[in-house]
């Protein structure tokens, strides 16, 4: 009997380091959370809005790195406060070099940035985009929906953009869709001028 509440005993401190180990971590996670936290908003601010824009693929990548890199200054005991901070500054100044790049050459930009597609134009849906972004038509009526439009008759374009959302262009009285310049058209290109 003696041995079984002895196993039990041994048990039951096993289990209780999973919900809390001692006061010393716990001080060290205030601590160092605190001070990551200042960090990181500095390293942001100074970085620029780039940083905290809306996301595409490159810039997700860097804001997964700062979130796991967050995670384990605050978790693990063996990284301290200050290599935390460098990692910071490394992966903005990171970002901040390609992205100062990517506007600057055209080469750097199509490495690291993808393009915006039309998806549909003058009242066709564009099937091959479609299948190469893989979107389906109910995707883009919903993106319809959102935006308060009932029906196709109503749309000029629709573009998927960068970052993963729906650019809607309303059908204007008058003028060519200028803003459709810089999107990947299918085939060669617009048909008559956009």
């Amino acid at each position: 009997m003696g041995r079984t509440f002895s196993r039990l005993g041994a048990v039951w401190r096993g289990w209780r380091r999973v919900f809390f180990n001692d006061w010393e971590g716990i001080l060290r996670v205030v601590v160092v959370g605190a001070g990551a936290y200042v960090a990181l908003v500095l390293v942001l601010r100074v970085s620029g809005k780039r940083t905290l824009a809306k996301l595409n693929a490159f810039d997700l990548v860097v804001t997964v790195a700062l979130g796991s890199t967050l995670a384990t200054v605050l978790l693990s005991r063996d990284v301290p406060l200050a290599e935390g901070i460098a990692a910071f500054m490394v992966l903005s100044l990171l970002q901040y070099v390609v992205t100062w790049s990517s506007v600057r050459s055209g080469r750097i930009r199509r490495l690291v940035r993808s393009e915006s597609a039309l998806l549909f134009h003058q009242g066709e849906f564009l099937h091959g985009a479609m299948d190469t972004q893989r979107v389906t038509e109910q995707e883009i009526h919903q993106a319809l929906r959102s935006e308060g439009i009932g029906s196709m008759e109503d749309v000029a374009a629709v573009v998927l953009e960068t970052d993963g959302s729906f650019s809607i262009l309303r059908k204007a009285s008058t003028g060519p869709a200028s803003t459709l310049q810089d999107v990947a058209w299918p085939g060669n290109g617009p048909p008559g001028g956009a």
